[in-house]
């Protein structure tokens, strides 16, 4: 165990100052530590990496994913070395083949879908279409059917022969029934919703992930966007993990390239920035739209601020 402690703070010590370490909580009774399977495991490369994942703060799942990354690239690239970090595909295991081979995939969005706006009603949506904004997210909480049909079937229409892209939170039905453009599943979202009846009506689906294993989770169905968050502290949503933060972000965007991509949670324009610059082709935004004096003005300054 000496040795794989050694490499875990080799790891550790080697990127303590890449922003990909969150502290840790206090452990307990009713919140023990993450477990690290060590007859499992294929070699110490991956003890030793799923043991440093959860130093930097990452949780079980995500280091479990980690160390086997780990183990695969020092297998496929000759050998340990701490200084560098997994960002290859074939370091996780993702699927080897384009969207164009994989007859699973679901249908193709832009790379780039631009200032991403998450509105809570079809008024709102409208605004944003008349703002001309690239990408809009219909995220309507209700629980009246009724109601749900007409919001959807309001916002599709405002969206119609637009140069707005919409999708439509979580009520994946109703939203084939409307043609909208595409859909937005959680991870909680993905085990009620029929994915074949999504991508037979050829709506694009987007993907919200929350760390490594969520996005390898993720890869498995070739979604048309994956959506990585959340980057920043936010109270719009309740999140099970902890912000995720610039650094990690930085080595999501590197690691799933091939798909477009759309970070979220907890950006203004103070870090939209610096979120643009990590690769990814989109930034999502709530507040900084509709809590702004002059939304359309917002969309413009933030838009500008993304290039």
């Amino acid at each position: 165990m000496s040795l794989i402690r050694d490499l875990a703070d080799q790891i550790v010590a080697a990127h303590c100052n890449d922003d990909l370490c969150i502290p840790t909580p206090q452990f307990s009774l009713n919140c023990p530590p993450p477990m690290i399977d060590n007859e499992s495991a294929a070699d110490h490369h991956e003890l030793a990496g799923a043991l440093a994942a959860i130093d930097m703060g990452f949780i079980e799942a995500d280091a479990k994913v980690l160390g086997k990354a780990w183990s695969r690239m020092a297998q496929q690239d000759g050998g340990f070395n701490p200084l560098k970090w997994p960002r290859r595909p074939e370091h996780f295991d993702l699927l080897p083949w384009t969207r164009n081979m994989n007859p699973n995939a679901f249908a193709e969005c832009p790379k780039r879908l631009g200032l991403y706006g998450v509105m809570p009603d079809a008024d709102w949506v409208k605004r944003m279409v008349d703002a001309e904004l690239p990408t809009v997210q219909l995220r309507l909480k209700s629980e009246d059917r009724s109601k749900i049909r007409k919001q959807i079937r309001a916002s599709v229409e405002a969206a119609k022969d637009s140069k707005t892209l919409l999708f439509i939170n979580d009520y994946w039905d109703e939203a084939i029934d409307a043609g909208a453009y595409g859909v937005h599943l959680g991870q909680e979202d993905m085990e009620d919703a029929n994915l074949e009846e999504i991508r037979a009506a050829g709506l694009r689906l987007g993907l919200s992930t929350h760390g490594y294993a969520e996005m390898v989770y993720a890869d498995r169905f070739c979604p048309s966007y994956i959506a990585m968050g959340a980057i920043f502290p936010t109270n719009l949503k309740k999140m099970v993990t902890t912000p995720q933060g610039l650094g990690r972000l930085y080595q999501y965007a590197k690691l799933m390239s091939n798909y477009p991509l759309v970070a979220i949670g907890g950006i203004d324009q103070d870090s939209i920035r610096a979120v643009s610059k990590s690769g990814v082709g989109s930034v999502a935004v709530v507040r900084a739209i509709t809590q702004a004096k002059d939304p359309k003005a917002a969309i413009k300054h933030l838009q500008e601020l993304m290039q």
